[in-house]
């Protein structure tokens, strides 16, 4: 298993590979990783990048030094609101919709699963960020908190839409009105944690263990799940038998059938 460095490279996130892993890790220590405009910039390329690499079969998102993500860095918000005549809300509206959001819905909309480590705190942004990945692994000091509300504020990175449906109304409700933190215990009894790991070494075997998949049926899975999210079963059913059909269409599904035949571990080429 070899790691290599990926193609771009930015100050605040370090971007390198791993067999069929791409691994993202937001690098701003000094400010839990607070994001910013230009890390969320540089993850967006990154995610891009991703997709268009055929030879990247999953991705693997984390935080470097204590904390997965702190969310908003308020100290770099507050200087924007300098040049707007000190209007907070004009001068994050945009910004907000463009690249905070814009994260969320590529981290959705890649075709590639794509996971979580969380080490340290994942708080507010940080929170939702996480749960828009596919899966979420946590060591034993990972922890979450949709902390908005002791802000004055809600969430806003698709927490609402994103927390029920991993740990159900109720709890996802109780998260958001009293925004304390959970730890990774508790976190993994709820849903919000797929498993707890020690380290990024067993996280990126766990994700290795994912890419070596056929990546057409990764996507189609990935694809049919969210699209059920907002559809009823029938729908969903008509989804499972077009994606299906494709499937049955593919090189990779001949060569798991021979594979099984030969009782050799198939090798899939994303064809």
């Amino acid at each position: 298993m070899t790691t290599t460095a990926a193609p771009a490279s930015f100050p605040d996130l370090q971007i390198s590979t791993t067999g069929k892993v791409r691994c993202l890790a937001l690098h701003r220590p000094q400010s839990k990783n607070g994001l910013t405009i230009e890390l969320l910039a540089a993850l967006l390329t990154a995610l891009a990048d991703a997709e268009q690499d055929d030879q990247v079969r999953a991705v693997l998102l984390t935080g470097r030094g204590e904390s997965f993500c702190s969310g908003l860095d308020l100290k770099a918000a507050m200087a924007l609101v300098q040049t707007t005549g000190g209007d907070f809300r004009v001068a994050n509206e945009e910004r907000m919709r463009k690249y905070f959001h814009g994260t969320i819905r590529a981290l959705q909309a890649l075709s590639k699963p794509v996971i979580a480590l969380v080490d340290g705190a994942a708080a507010g942004f940080g929170c939702d960020l996480a749960l828009a990945c596919d899966l979420r692994l946590g060591t034993p000091r990972a922890r979450f908190g949709e902390v908005f509300i002791k802000r004055g504020l809600m969430p806003d990175g698709g927490g609402t839409f994103l927390l029920p449906r991993i740990v159900g109304l109720g709890r996802a409700l109780e998260l958001m009105f009293l925004g304390d933190m959970i730890e990774s215990a508790e976190a993994l009894h709820l849903g919000v944690l797929n498993r707890i790991v020690a380290d990024e070494a067993e996280a990126l075997a766990y994700a290795q263990r994912i890419a070596a998949g056929p990546p057409l049926v990764l996507r189609e899975v990935k694809r049919a799940v969210y699209a059920s999210l907002s559809r009823p079963l029938d729908a969903a059913l008509e989804g499972e038998v077009e994606g299906q059909l494709r499937l049955l269409q593919s090189a990779d599904f001949a060569e798991g059938v021979t594979a099984f035949f030969a009782k050799r571990t198939p090798e899939f080429s994303g064809q």
